[in-house]
């Protein structure tokens, strides 16, 4: 087996099986264009739900004040940081 084998079968593999999902989507987009956008926003509203949640959880953290914010929380600042001398 040389290398242009080997590259021509992992170009094969790649082609038939990673990107056949894309190639069917690409395809829906040709039929119907509002399913194949659908899709894409399905997704984005997944997303947008965690930020969200994120954010809630951060405020969350935050009414409770729970977080330690002294400019020395940070270990590579060092213990006579010039943040230190400041506050």
């Amino acid at each position: 087996m040389s290398l242009t084998g080997l590259y021509e079968g992992i170009q094969e593999f790649a082609e038939a099986t990673l990107f056949a999902p894309f190639n069917a989507l690409a395809e829906l987009e040709l039929s119907n264009w509002w399913l194949a956008n659908g899709i894409n926003w399905f997704f984005m509203l997944i997303c947008a739900a965690a930020i969200v949640y994120w954010v809630m959880e951060i405020k969350k953290y935050d009414d409770n004040d729970t977080e330690y914010r002294e400019a020395k929380a940070h270990g590579f600042l060092g213990k006579n940081s010039e943040l230190e001398s400041n506050l």
